[in-house]
């Protein structure tokens, strides 16, 4: 196996003479260490649900506070923004994880679970590119996305690290 750079660019469907040169990096937040692990399938949820910038958050379920970042990749503005949309992310969850919500063009919350009082999800808005609802494949793919990234935050404990 080689190591090989991946080239985002391939990813961003823009052409260079009807928009402005795609960037072909991100602004990370919280994304340091093992946390590293999650960039590549937040990145391609971005990808997917056309997104601008994605995060994985956390909300206390005893409260109705503002969601808490976790970890961002920002394509879209350095350094990478940190508010996420109170509005965009349930107060509770009635299901089994996991549940996308489809917002159209204002993005996509995916409840990956519960640990202890927090209420986690990953969210991915901006970019205003989205016209239409998630195809099925679509949103399977960002299903199976959002499984790794739960799958890294409690099995590999990184849900435990919140203080």
């Amino acid at each position: 196996m080689t190591d090989e750079i991946i080239d985002l660019t391939q990813y961003l469907n823009r052409e260079p003479a009807e928009q402005k040169p795609s960037r072909g990096a991100f602004a990370p937040w919280g994304v340091d260490g093992e946390r590293s692990r999650f960039a590549l399938p937040l990145w391609r949820t971005i990808y997917l649900a056309q997104g601008e910038r994605g995060s994985i958050v956390w909300r206390d379920a005893d409260s109705d506070g503002d969601p808490h970042a976790f970890l961002v990749l920002d394509l879209g503005q350095d350094p990478a923004r940190l508010l996420v949309n109170h509005d965009a992310i349930p107060l509770t969850e009635d299901g089994e994880p996991p549940a996308l919500h489809d917002h159209g063009s204002e993005g996509v919350a995916v409840f990956l679970g519960v640990r202890g009082t927090r209420i986690w999800h990953l969210v991915v808005d901006g970019g205003d590119q989205r016209t239409s609802a998630l195809t099925a494949r679509t949103r399977e793919d960002i299903l199976f996305l959002a499984g790794e990234c739960a799958g890294l935050l409690f099995l590999r404990d990184f849900a435990d690290e919140v203080e």
